[in-house]
């Protein structure tokens, strides 16, 4: 359990200082708390002794007056410190969450990590923000409510304070067994909700294929699977919790049987005083209930360190680095080239994806990149934008190796429209702002009318403040792509990426976007994946790949007179035309 708290304070961020507060307010309290049993002792001791006066019982009533009063002051100021501390910290480290999710490799976000990042933001984060601050100002007080009661017993008679101190330390040892078990069951709690999340979220995002295949009853069935797995597993965590409950509530009754035994045993036999013992009466039923109110507590304590330590596994996964300070803006070096690829290697894990890549691509050019599904046309398009670093060689914009360049600098240079289309859950404007958020209206309006979308948008209720669902929901495929089209227009940068742009559009859509696409590439160099042959065609320089190895290249019409893979592709999409190459 202390280290949970460690945890949280190294979690903690500039609110540290909050945590040591708790810390002191949670001793004082302890002590206030006890202050009037304590002082009842003095005072029944004193009248058994017939010491007892007026004055001494206005002192007393007024010690006793004061410490509740000072407790009440107290717990007003350690709520108001720690009322909002909790989120306060955890506004920051979600920022702090986003920035380093936004430095990771994109191979990070599709190894399966999806769930786990919306289980850790959604569930873990919330359980953790709304209990740390409270738990750890509870666990400390118990913790030194425990010490100042055993304390006060050595007071009332060393060999009191000796059994105590061993009752207590038995019934730690119940605790750490409890700890260990409920810990590994709340991993196990908590994996099965970052399950249950991926399931939900697959389930969703996979509604139309679903109503489409008619796969309802099916997939239903899975994603009630997982409901009643997460269901078992949280029943079978509260079973495991609830014999160890049991067994602390033994230590804790034996602990206190015997205490009072030995009591009772040293004032027959003269070692104590009356006062003494009724003393320890008074101390008795209350000696190791803070133990036994602490572990009652730790099945929620279990979960949030489980917690903690899944937000940890997630910021601590390796960032690409972004340490470089050269500018390509500023490079004169680039020999001619506005992208060139040496000798790249590139892995998923174990699986080799490119072997080899070396390929040259000249300012204000075409290149697109052809080949069948899988074999790294879109792996190399992500390796320019630095989505992942290479395994083996270099990738340069124009002549400076992109690790050395800061990553804004980088995207500063790249424009890329994507095959899946994602606006965010804003209006039309703020999503084609993305491309230059401090761009003006009129900027905006002539970047839509180069993309040919203008005239839908002006259409729409609300125009250019039409706010659009999550991921574009409310517009179709073909108006999303050309917003985010407009989006590149308006960022202006030098070098493009096509990634796929026109592989899944309707028919109504394509010659709009391939409007937009001239509108977007006119000055620019232009790298497109496609598999559609008037895309590529007229492409200044054509790159075949296959198995992740460059096997062909070369212009259209020299590609096309040579036996191999481009040729074989090019008969395959012209053959119902009635002719080939």
């Amino acid at each position: 359990m202390l280290r949970l708290i460690n945890k949280i304070i190294a979690l903690s961020g500039k609110y540290k200082w909050r945590i040591y507060v708790a810390f002191v307010f949670s001793f004082v309290k302890s002590m206030l708390l006890k202050a009037p049993v304590c002082l009842s002792f003095l005072a029944l001791n004193r009248f058994l002794e017939r010491r007892m006066t007026p004055g001494y019982c206005v002192t007393l009533f007024g010690m006793m007056a004061a410490s509740v009063i000072l407790q009440i002051i107290f717990q007003n100021i350690a709520d108001r410190l720690q009322s909002g501390a909790g989120y306060l910290m955890f506004a920051d480290l979600r920022n702090e969450l986003g920035v380093h999710l936004r430095r990771m490799p994109m191979g990070y976000f599709t190894e399966g990590n999806i769930g786990k990042i919306s289980s850790v933001l959604s569930t873990d984060m919330v359980f953790v923000e709304e209990n740390c601050m409270t738990a750890i100002a509870g666990l400390m007080s118990d913790i030194f409510a425990e010490i100042i009661m055993i304390l006060f017993m050595y007071y009332i008679n060393p060999v009191l304070g000796v059994a105590a101190t061993i009752i207590a330390a038995g019934m730690l040892l119940v605790g750490k067994g409890m700890e260990k078990e409920t810990l590994a069951d709340s991993v196990t709690r908590q994996e099965q909700s970052e399950n249950l999340t991926e399931a939900v979220l697959d389930f969703a995002e996979g509604m139309g294929i679903i109503k489409t295949y008619n796969l309802l009853g099916k997939e239903s069935k899975e994603l009630s699977g997982n409901f009643q797995k997460s269901c078992d597993t949280n029943i079978g965590f509260e079973e495991n919790h609830a014999p160890w409950q049991r067994w602390m509530g033994i230590a804790y009754g034996i602990g206190t049987v015997a205490t009072l035994v030995s009591g009772y045993a040293m004032f027959a036999n003269h070692m104590i005083s009356l006062g003494y013992f009724i003393g320890l009466l008074l101390f008795l039923f209350d000696l190791y209930s803070p133990m036994k109110v602490l572990y009652s507590q730790l099945a929620r304590l279990t979960v949030m360190n489980s917690c903690v330590d899944r937000m940890q596994e997630v910021f601590e996964e390796m960032e690409l680095p972004n340490d470089g300070t050269r500018k390509i803006s500023e490079s004169k070096t680039h020999a001619g080239n506005e992208i060139e690829f040496k000798n790249v290697d590139f892995s998923y894990g174990k699986k080799q994806v490119l072997d080899q890549i070396s390929f040259a691509v000249k300012p204000d050019t075409m290149t697109a990149l052809v080949g069948p599904s899988g074999s790294g046309k879109s792996t190399i398009a992500s390796l320019i934008t630095r989505f992942w670093d290479v395994t083996g060689g270099t990738v340069k914009v124009r002549g400076v190796d992109i690790r050395e360049v800061p990553l804004a600098e980088l995207m500063d240079q790249i424009s890329m429209v994507f095959q899946r289309v994602y606006l965010f859950e804003d209006t039309i404007y703020n999503n084609i702002c993305i491309g230059r958020p401090d761009a003006t209206e009129e900027e905006v309006a002539e970047a839509a009318k180069k993309a040919r979308c203008y005239d839908f948008i002006m259409n729409l209720p609300d125009g250019f403040q039409t706010v659009v669902g999550e991921g574009g929901s409310s517009l179709s495929g073909g108006e999303k792509q050309r917003i985010s089209i407009a989006r590149c227009i308006l960022k202006d940068a030098p070098i493009v990426i096509l990634d796929e742009a026109t592989a899944s559009v309707d028919v109504d859509n394509e010659s709009y976007i391939q409007e937009a696409i001239s509108e977007l590439c006119r000055g620019k160099t232009l790298l497109v994946i496609a598999h559609r042959l008037n895309t590529i065609a007229n492409a200044d320089h054509i790159l075949v790949i296959e198995n992740g190895r460059i096997v062909q290249r070369g212009t259209h019409d020299e590609l096309v007179q040579c036996e191999g893979v481009y040729r074989n592709f090019v008969n395959v999409r012209t053959r119902m035309k009635g002719w080939s190459a």
